[in-house]
């Protein structure tokens, strides 16, 4: 009964979506197109070189010398493995769902248990420092020193996530007294025995690589466009107005606008446009707005997390850790957000020039990078879309051969 019940509700979700993209064509396809825009514009070209670089490091050892190098420090605070470090360190550097994919990998490396993997998914997706404080805080609020409170407020709730997600599982686990110590001669021998190991030459290597990363991006491109169509009809069908109202009552709770409630709930769908109606939300102050960004940032959104499920559907990794983790983050980063407001935030003196004239806030060095990547991003993707066919196909021709 269970089963037909979920077969009945899965197919009445996918005959109304189907409705929604006959009723509302044109914002459909504009929110189509949006996401498409995002992700061969930006998130591409952005996470391609972390991507295919980490799929090296992996291969040649660097990543188990990593490991090892940094077991005595990452094991104390993080109760994982010292390849962790490098996770979570390219996890910053890149953004969401960077994380997923490097700790899926190396639990199918085996570097990492079942419990290991859980832990550090749990904190290794964060936004990387070119959203929050190019697109977000310059891009959306107009004001670059917002985005350095949102990054704090991020990465040091991102930690505190980390840190306390050490105590799951621990009664699963077998008790390890051994504390490893520092050394370079045992890290040098890990990457050596790893690179031995592994017979692939250099160019199966790279190919591999590139193909495994344009695959993973791929798929993140197709959640990103469907979620930001869903997005969109949820707000034409009158569904998140409706649902933001019980929304709004738990934001009264915590002396908050209700103006924030459904500029929140879009942005637990979709990051990019929740932020920006957080931004353009009247008469709201930046406390607020600064609480409500730090929370929908934590939270990932319901797109990257559908992104985070289908990489750890590969391994033996549980999602319920990770999502019980962006909850925990986001009531940290809204509380550490807040308790900060005073002290790290200093509103920018161009704020009010930038916000009449846009035009200036291009000079800010971040977001003339971001202008820069969303146009050479597109042949970027192409480019390597084109490689990974060429690939494949060669490969297709030797296996017939």
């Amino acid at each position: 009964m269970k089963s037909k019940l979920k077969s009945a509700v899965f197919a009445l979700l996918a005959f109304l979506i189907a409705v929604g993209l006959i009723m509302f064509p044109k914002y459909t396809l504009e929110a189509s197109v949006r996401g498409i825009d995002i992700w061969w514009g930006t998130v591409f070209p952005s996470l391609l070189p972390f991507f295919v670089t980490a799929e090296l490091l992996i291969g040649f050892g660097v990543v188990r010398f990593i490991g090892v190098l940094f077991e005595p420090i990452m094991r104390p605070i993080f109760n994982v493995p010292g390849a962790g470090s490098f996770v979570w360190a390219m996890g910053m550097a890149s953004g969401y769902p960077s994380g997923a994919k490097l700790t899926a990998r190396l639990r199918q490396e085996k570097q990492l248990t079942q419990i290991e993997a859980e832990r550090l998914v749990s904190f290794t997706n964060a936004s990387n420092p070119l959203f929050i404080i190019a697109a977000v805080s310059v891009g959306f609020f107009h004001d670059a020193s917002l985005g350095v409170l949102l990054a704090i407020v991020h990465y040091t709730s991102n930690s505190l996530v980390g840190f306390c997600m050490r105590f799951y599982g621990r009664k699963q686990e077998r008790k390890n007294e051994q504390r490893s110590k520092l050394s370079v001669r045992k890290a040098f021998h890990a990457l050596h025995t790893t690179r031995i190991r592994d017979r692939r030459p250099f160019g199966k290597i790279f190919g591999d690589a590139i193909v495994n990363s344009v695959q993973t991006l791929l798929m993140i491109g197709g959640f990103i466009i469907v979620f930001s169509v869903m997005t969109t009809l949820l707000l034409q069908v009158g569904v998140a107005p409706l649902l933001s109202n019980g929304l709004a009552t738990i934001l009264n709770l915590f002396q908050l606008p209700s103006e924030l409630a459904l500029p929140i709930f879009t942005g637990l769908f979709e990051i990019t446009l929740g932020a920006q109606m957080i931004a353009n939300s009247d008469f709201v102050s930046t406390l607020s707005q600064a609480v409500a960004v730090s929370f929908i940032f934590a939270f990932n959104g319901f797109s990257v997390q559908a992104q985070v499920a289908s990489i750890l559907a590969e391994t033996d990794i549980r999602f319920l850790p990770y999502f019980f983790a962006r909850l925990l983050h986001g009531c940290l980063a809204s509380t550490i957000a807040f308790i900060l407001f005073p002290y790290v935030y200093e509103p920018d003196k161009t704020t009010s020039v930038v916000t009449a004239n846009p035009e200036l806030a291009y000079k800010e060095e971040s977001f003339q990078l971001l202008l820069s990547l969303a146009n050479i991003g597109p042949m970027i993707t192409l480019s390597f879309i084109g490689i990974t066919v060429v690939i494949l196909i060669k490969r297709s021709l030797s296996h017939v051969a």
